[in-house]
């Protein structure tokens, strides 16, 4: 890899990197991705629209990873409920990647999708005290519904989803606050994974391989450093609500750019 090349990337980049750097440190460090803030920073810049989603998945690839490993280590995954979950979210997301969106339509679609992640995120409180003894059965079809409908929408704006799964599985008892945790990243990582290659075989799809590459090693070193730091820096909830603000005011500028 030329090193000119790197540090053209750096000096025109910085601000960029830097954040997608603590993107993947916080977010590693209480065990999500961080692709609804990857989504955020790209957005404000002048990168096109069609390189936007990719980049995020990639990046929530990258970082995410590591945390369904652990989990997996930890022995955290109910696969009877978790199969149908990613079992139909895997082909929506694809096809929610594959279709041929327009700059406008997917700019109001993610402004909304981030306004009701911040929603989400900021309310999560109220949701994190799921008692082992009032969670609900295993419901196939709610969900391979919950799946299908959350992986497709994220397939077209360029999230993994866990932004709008672990508030849903909170909400409806779904099972405990650790499994959710893992199940939400496991849903991450294969959603964007599907979403990622629904997009890659759309005949427009483009991509900044040289800036993408250095994103990806930014957020890999913030990732390894977060997952190693754990939960010392901030809690879940003061990490949610500090990006909910971050996200209300991308909204909130998205919508009233594209709408006014």
């Amino acid at each position: 890899m030329d090193l000119s090349f790197i540090l053209d990337i750096f000096a025109n980049y910085w601000q960029i990197l830097l954040l997608f750097f603590i993107v993947a440190l916080l977010y590693s460090s209480v065990g999500f991705g961080g692709g609804s803030s990857y989504l955020a920073i790209l957005a404000l810049t002048s990168i096109a629209f069609t390189q936007i989603r990719a980049t995020s998945l990639l990046c929530n690839i990258m970082v995410v990873s590591g945390n369904v490993w652990l989990f997996q280590k930890n022995k955290l995954y109910d696969y009877k409920k978790v199969i149908p979950l990613v079992l139909f979210s895997i082909p929506m997301a694809f096809l929610g990647g594959f279709l041929k969106i327009s700059q406008s339509f997917f700019f109001i679609l993610l402004g909304f999708t981030l306004l009701f992640a911040a929603v989400s995120m900021w309310i999560s409180k109220k949701f994190t005290t799921t008692d082992a003894k009032n969670q609900t059965k295993n419901h196939l079809k709610k969900n391979a519904a919950y799946g299908g409908f959350i992986g497709f929408i994220s397939g077209m704006v360029g999230v993994g989803g866990g932004i709008f799964l672990a508030p849903l599985l909170h909400l409806t008892n779904w099972d405990s606050p650790k499994k959710i945790a893992a199940t939400a990243s496991v849903f991450i990582l294969v959603n964007s994974v599907a979403g990622l290659l629904g997009q890659y075989a759309n005949p427009d799809f483009i991509i900044d391989w040289k800036l993408t590459s250095v994103l990806l090693f930014v957020v890999f070193i913030g990732g390894q450093i977060g997952s190693r730091i754990s939960n010392n820096l901030f809690t879940p909830i003061q990490l949610k609500r500090a990006t909910a603000i971050l996200i209300t005011f991308v909204s909130l500028r998205i919508l009233w750019k594209q709408l006014f």
